[in-house]
């Protein structure tokens, strides 16, 4: 049987971390799988499964309650700017922040190397066990659980993203501005690709006509150039 208390590299058990965020998991056992990322497994036998098949689980629970309780508190919004914010929601540095709010990092269990490595506050191993922490809440107890879980963290950062307009698509915006000036679109070129393979960090260079007008970074090239894009818009005094 897979052993729930462990107290390597100082982790938090599980069902300390369950009781200090007031979440109704009666299987502690799935709750510990939930915090189990690969990297540990290699070096506990006893370890029966990493979070991986419930960090798939999760992101579809989450899609579904993020896009219902958009649906019921915005009503006034069109089916494309819904669409948006769910995006912005669910994207991998916002669920990352959730799961820093509630400090999962100290109760995921990762391997030596990955822990030594910086792996508590990595944005992808953040994301991905809050995903599998959300898909073993809804196996334990039910969608309602997870809804008096996650809703609480929604709406400050959906006002927030509304308000800064973070859910807007800076690359359009950017696109739109050119075109209403009447140049050529804007070129987009990637300066560097820094870090490991799983973990690697772009640079991205945003050009109209020729010249550099915005620099970004993110995790894709795509995240990278809409970062730059953001940064020419801002660099521009475009709103």
């Amino acid at each position: 049987m897979e052993i729930l208390h462990q107290g390597d590299l100082g982790v938090e058990s599980p069902q300390d971390f369950a009781q200090r965020l007031g979440l109704p998991f009666n299987n502690y056992l799935i709750l510990t799988r939930a915090l189990t990322h690969r990297s540990y497994l290699n070096e506990h036998p006893e370890a029966l499964e990493d979070n991986e098949r419930l960090e798939f689980l999760g992101d579809a629970v989450l899609d579904f309650l993020v896009a219902a309780w958009l649906y019921n508190h915005f009503p006034e919004k069109a089916e494309g700017e819904l669409t948006r914010l769910r995006s912005a929601l669910v994207r991998t540095e916002q669920l990352a922040d959730f799961a820093t709010q509630i400090d999962l990092g100290d109760a995921t269990r990762l391997g030596r190397g990955e822990a030594e490595g910086g792996g508590r506050e990595r944005l992808a191993i953040l994301c991905g066990t809050f995903e599998a922490l959300v898909g073993a809440l809804y196996l334990d107890a039910d969608l309602q659980a997870v809804c008096d879980f996650i809703e609480p963290m929604l709406e400050p950062v959906a006002d927030h993203i509304i308000s800064t307009r973070q859910h807007q698509d800076p690359k359009s915006s950017l696109q739109e501005w050119v075109q209403a000036q009447g140049l050529v679109p804007p070129e987009y070129n990637t300066l560097a690709a820094d870090g490991p393979d799983h973990e690697k960090i772009f640079e991205v260079e945003v050009l109209i006509d020729g010249k550099p007008v915005g620099r970004g970074k993110g995790r894709s090239k795509q995240s990278a150039a809409k970062d730059a894009a953001s940064d020419a818009l801002e660099l521009l005094g475009v709103s």
